[in-house]
């Protein structure tokens, strides 16, 4: 049964206690007697991952009814404040771990599994009325979102061979992983971005204030433009081999669209494996390929089976750390790093 739910929903709810069901699953993993068992399963983080981990609690409740899945939405930086706390079991992310963050589990004793999920496509999207931006390069990105460009590009015409519009950025807030690598990949600059746009960790805004505003221009996952084409456009991105590239399964699988396509990610406390049956069998149940017609639903790409197998190796050892060391996932192959 198909369990994509609407993702116009308030992300500004920081936690969601996921307590209904809809429908049932022969991947089922029960945590002991459904009517006697109970776990609790915290997790905070990316935005951008939220729909998976939704969709996946949602059809996991229905096997493992003592078990209380709950979700926060903080953004990827915010997630892993809490996660390196010992406040969560699971911190989801759009991007890997920085350096500063696994100082701070260091420093904590948190010690943790790195489980990449699927793969995304950052998607830049525009107003329906804008039929002037069809294809652009990650430079023009940069021009636009660029520190240097704060208070003086604030025009169309200013960007590349564009009409004279008025240009409104808007996008995640700074704890987003999506911030992160966005920012890399278009201005090569880990962190840094003009200040002066409409941010927020809800993409639902992004989504609004795009939909409203002719001249504007956002960034966000693949799946929130998937449940939201019906009112935006997605604009084409300029790839390494100069082809015009829209965001899809196909093409965020293949690779071809870049440099915005990604790994997005959850990790999880090693802890928490192995003291919280709830969290064992959650994270083995998203893991599971029998359950990636979820991350389809919700607008995400699957990994391979082969990366898959990989990526439960990993957890069925219990290996430690990042794959990335700290550093960027922006042209990293993940299977290259696997």
């Amino acid at each position: 049964m198909n369990c994509k739910k609407n993702l116009l929903i308030h992300l500004s709810l920081l936690t969601l206690v996921l307590t209904t069901a809809c429908g049932g699953s022969d991947t089922q993993t029960p945590v002991g007697d459904n009517d006697t068992t109970s776990a609790e399963v915290k997790i905070d983080g990316s935005s951008t991952v939220f729909p998976i981990s939704e969709a996946m609690a949602e059809e996991f409740k229905n096997g493992n009814q003592g078990v209380e899945v709950t979700i926060g939405v903080s953004g990827s930086g915010g997630g892993f404040k809490k996660f390196c706390a010992g406040e969560t079991d699971i911190s989801n992310a759009s991007r890997p771990i920085k350096k500063s963050e696994m100082e701070l589990c260091a420093e904590n004793g948190i010690e943790y599994v790195e489980v990449p999920v699927a793969f995304d496509g950052i998607s830049v999207v525009v107003n329906k009325g804008n039929d002037w931006a069809t294809c652009l390069k990650a430079s023009d990105l940069g021009k636009m979102w660029d520190v240097a460009a704060e208070g003086k590009v604030q025009n169309w015409s200013q960007v590349g061979d564009f009409p004279e519009k008025d240009l409104r950025l808007y996008g995640p807030g700074t704890d987003s992983g999506t911030f992160d690598y966005f920012v890399e990949a278009t201005i090569g600059k880990k962190g840094e971005s003009r200040g002066d746009y409409t941010a927020s960790e809800d993409d639902n805004v992004i989504v609004q204030g795009v939909t409203t505003d002719e001249g504007g221009l956002g960034y966000f996952g693949y799946a929130y433009y998937e449940e939201n084409k019906d009112k935006l456009k997605a604009v084409t991105i300029e790839n390494s081999d100069g082809k015009c590239v829209e965001p899809s399964e196909n093409t965020i699988a293949d690779g071809s669209y870049n440099p915005l396509s990604r790994p997005i990610f959850f990790y999880v406390k090693k802890s928490s494996l192995s003291e919280n049956e709830g969290v064992k069998a959650f994270v083995e149940y998203q893991i599971d390929p029998a359950n990636s017609q979820l991350i389809s639903e919700v607008g995400y790409v699957p990994l391979p089976s082969e990366i898959q197998a990989k990526v439960k190796e990993r957890l069925d050892n219990g290996t430690t750390g990042s794959i990335f060391e700290g550093g960027s996932s922006v042209g990293v192959k993940l299977a290259d790093k696997l």
